[in-house]
């Protein structure tokens, strides 16, 4: 499940601006904030309460300063073009990328009717000009857009911009890939979440694609109130893995057709010839509740508040991403942690 932060900046900033003001330097004492009936209350025993909230807060400024400043990359990568035209920005696009931009064809004005039918109210030859003009300007900035890309693409631009990056512990037991590949995705996941389930394909694709350069973390992280059969599929994984089959098993729940319910987690470790009676013993026991209970309790910590949830080498990527997303932010990170060569 995808949860989507609704658009509170001034809170963030506020709250931003907070922990600026009542950040403790390092080696000092923990700031004093209150005292209860003569007891203090310090900076310290607050962290644990606000550590998640905290961490969601520098991803999201993280966030909007990455848009903005791709934004400016962007209106300086078009005026220095210009500028060796001796153009003004707007005169280079109007000169290089208006003239080529196609006519609307009557199919795709129809198209376009049809669509905005009920909301237009009138017939599609009242209609017809104003149509053809807000498809021929949105052909225009879509054709402007892309030159700008292109620009930015043959330009030099170093970004020194980093994101934030959290601790994530592993667990080595649930570790695939390379023990000393240099990056590492934490993955945060619910086996019964239909995201999880359709970026897991995604996740074997990079670890197809990076080969030893990458490594991949599981931990659970059971949405309980809205999913009442993950926990009990977490649970099972564990006693797989118990047995050394741990990834086998994993993969057949994140299958298509899998399903969650007791008799098939059993059916599940049958088929991987595992030893029943010992399976069975220990999903029963729930000898690993205390466990997925402590990867839960540490994914809250990180900011975790939907699934699937990623850290790559520490870098928050939250949500079912594309091969291409993940593939810029490791490979971004792969340029950091490469050693650079010495003259």
């Amino acid at each position: 499940m995808r949860i989507h932060v609704c658009n509170c900046l001034p809170g963030v900033l506020l709250l931003a601006a907070w922990c600026t003001a009542h950040s403790t330097e390092p080696g000092s004492s923990p700031a004093l904030l209150a005292t209860v009936a003569g007891e203090p209350v310090n900076e310290d025993e607050l962290q644990p309460l606000i550590q998640a909230q905290l961490q969601q807060i520098r991803n999201q400024e993280y966030q909007i300063k990455s848009r903005a400043l791709e934004t400016l990359i962007e209106r300086k990568v078009l005026a220095a073009a210009a500028k060796e035209r001796s153009l003004s920005p707007e005169d280079l696009l109007k000169q290089e990328v208006d003239p080529k931009v196609q006519e609307p064809t009557d199919s795709e004005i129809e198209t376009y009717y049809l669509g905005q039918k009920d909301r237009l109210g009138r017939p599609l030859d009242e209609v017809r000009p104003q149509l053809y003009q807000s498809l021929k300007d949105a052909k225009r900035e879509l054709a402007r857009a892309q030159y700008v890309k292109a620009l930015r693409k043959q330009a030099t631009v170093a970004i020194l911009l980093t994101p934030p990056k959290v601790n994530v512990a592993i667990d080595r037991d649930r570790l695939r890939g390379s023990t000393d590949a240099p990056i590492t995705v934490v993955e945060f996941s619910d086996f019964q979440c239909p995201y999880c389930k359709q970026v897991n394909s995604t996740l074997n694709e990079v670890l197809a694609k990076y080969g030893n350069q990458v490594r991949l973390a599981y931990r659970d992280f059971p949405l309980m109130q809205i999913h009442s059969q993950a926990q009990a599929a977490a649970e099972a994984s564990r006693c797989a893995g118990e047995q050394g089959r741990y990834w086998e098993y994993h993969d057949r729940l994140f299958a298509n057709e899998a399903q969650l319910d007791r008799a098939s987690l059993t059916d599940y470790a049958r088929n991987l010839k595992l030893d029943a009676r010992k399976f069975e013993q220990c999903v029963s026991s729930g000898k690993f509740k205390a466990a997925i209970e402590q990867d839960v309790k540490e994914g809250t910590a990180a900011g975790v508040v939907a699934t699937p949830t990623f850290f790559i080498n520490g870098i928050y990527l939250g949500g079912a991403q594309p091969l291409e997303t993940f593939t810029r932010v490791i490979d971004e990170e792969l340029s950091r942690t490469r050693p650079t060569a010495s003259h």
